[in-house]
């Protein structure tokens, strides 16, 4: 089951450059920062930069569909037709991520928190 899209990753080519220009938009400071990711937390979403995105395929924002069983989702979606982008990969503290393309190449996010 679903709980909704939690996250949303936007690819950017000079993480120095966009993170003022969200912090500015989103009005708050990132919660997370680093060469590799900048995330921010505003009413309870999580809005990340990824310097890397580009470069793994994301052609814009990607949502991230929070969900409870990652593998089973994956497997669903697979078999619905869907096809896969990278597989399921723990990105630190128990936090799972997973992409898939869907029937019109669109990139869709999941992710599993612990």
């Amino acid at each position: 089951m679903s709980q909704g899209i939690q996250t949303i990753i936007f690819p950017v080519t000079d993480i120095a450059r966009a993170t003022p220009i969200f912090t500015a938009l989103l009005g708050a400071e990132p919660v997370y920062e680093e060469s590799f990711y900048v995330g921010y937390r505003v009413a309870g979403q999580d809005i990340g930069l990824d310097p890397n995105g580009h470069r793994k395929g994301m052609t814009g924002p990607v949502p991230y569909v929070e969900v409870e069983d990652i593998e089973a989702t994956v497997a669903a979606l697979l078999a619905a037709g869907a096809r896969a982008q990278d597989e399921v990969k723990d990105v630190g503290g128990g936090k799972l991520i997973a992409t898939v393309r869907d029937a019109d190449g669109s990139v869709i996010g999941l992710a599993q928190t612990p």
